[in-house]
């Protein structure tokens, strides 16, 4: 009986064994069965091809800018100018019996001085500053103040301001020059650095990026090729550099856009390419030498183009003519229409304006065009384009 007994518990634990071990293998297989469906990839789904980058992350934080400041900064100067008002008299002033009360010195005019803040570059040892032509528009004496403490007067050497530059002289040993970049060295968010004086606080540098290139059809300046940047340029910042990250400079600081009168992130600068064609030429002649057509122009709209039977928009239409004027000597009218300029299709008037302008005066233009009897050609020699004193808006 007792035999029987242990028989019975042996089976039965061998049976319960038994269910155990094979309850185990059973989860163990739905697990691998799982892992499985998981990682298995649909028969039809496209496979993602993510581009990652090659680039080595550096290993110690972005650099810091003041080597490129400390290059640039002691070629950036202060302009402080001053001009003598001269404040006209009352009309009341020239009544008899007013100066019979209270004398004949009442009436004379008034004189007072009148002082403005601004900034330049210097761009050579020999002592060449670039700035704009507003800032010393009409001064009757230019002190510039170097960040080393000294001062000079200036002369002016020449304006231009069609482009809104000027070109100023001092006399002082080892002056710091800053390095000029190279012109195709700019490009859409490179980071740029802006140096000046703005509100007369002192030299000042703010930093952003170069928004935009090119940028034209403004009404700030007669010939437009800006660079944009949000790097803060305020009032007092006008004459001075905007540099890259290598503290070459790439361009001058000539306006801003804004409706308070202070930065909103609009702001420009003139090219090197342009600042430093007008530097040679204003240094060599004295002035900058562009041809001038005299003609009063307008775009061409698809409506007009169509009843001049144009294929497509291009071309300018005559406005208006200088009187004994090259255009008028060559015998274009108003109401021509200016298709190509020595075989240079011409786009707009402002592609017209630059293309004239680089020509030197004293040059023959061959011009072709439609008039009212069909196509014409005509030769007209240009002269030298007489300045026009625009100031930019707002700095």
């Amino acid at each position: 009986m007792r035999v029987t007994k242990v028989i019975t518990f042996i089976i039965q634990f061998a049976t319960i064994g038994l269910a155990a071990a094979f309850l185990i293998l059973y989860i163990q297989s739905d697990k691998n069965k799982a892992v499985v469906d998981t990682t298995t990839q649909p028969a039809n789904t496209e496979v993602v091809e993510l581009i990652e980058s090659t680039r080595t992350v550096p290993s110690s934080p972005l650099a810091s800018y003041a080597p490129s400041v400390q290059q640039a900064a002691p070629a950036v100067v202060n302009i402080q100018t001053t001009k003598i008002i001269t404040e006209r008299q009352h009309p009341l002033m020239n009544d008899p019996i007013f100066r019979q009360f209270f004398g004949d010195s009442v009436g004379e005019p008034r004189k007072r001085m009148e002082s403005s803040l601004g900034s330049g570059v210097i761009v050579s040892p020999q002592g060449y500053i670039l700035t704009n032509h507003h800032v010393i528009k009409a001064a009757d004496e230019i002190l510039v103040a170097l960040k080393d403490g000294r001062s000079a007067k200036a002369t002016i050497i020449g304006t231009d301001p069609d482009t809104d530059l000027a070109v100023l002289h001092i006399k002082l040993d080892n002056l710091p020059a800053i390095t000029l970049s190279k012109v195709q060295d700019i490009e859409v968010g490179d980071v740029v650095l802006a140096i000046g004086n703005p509100f007369g606080v002192g030299q000042t540098v703010t930093s952003g990026i170069i928004s935009a290139t090119g940028r034209n059809m403004l009404g700030i300046n007669t010939f437009e090729n800006f660079i944009q940047t949000d790097a803060a340029i305020n009032p007092g910042n006008s004459g001075g550099a905007l540099i890259n990250s290598y503290g070459e400079l790439i361009g001058i600081n000539t306006a801003i856009y804004s409706q308070s009168g202070g930065s909103q992130g609009i702001g420009f600068a003139i090219p090197l390419s342009l600042a430093k064609n007008v530097l040679t030429q204003i240094i060599e002649f004295g002035h900058v030498k562009r041809g001038w057509l005299g003609v009063a122009i307008q775009d061409m709209n698809p409506e007009l183009a169509n009843s001049f039977g144009l294929e497509r928009v291009y071309g300018i239409i005559i406005n208006g003519i200088a009187e004994s004027g090259p255009a008028d000597k060559a015998g274009l009218k108003p109401g021509n229409v200016i298709t190509y300029i020595n075989d240079t299709e011409i786009e707009n008037t402002r592609h017209l304006l630059n293309v004239v302008s680089q020509v030197q005066p004293g040059k023959t233009l061959v011009i072709k065009g439609i008039n009212q009897k069909g196509e014409f050609t005509a030769k007209a020699t240009v002269i030298q384009r007489p300045q026009q004193d625009i100031s930019p808006k707002g700095n």
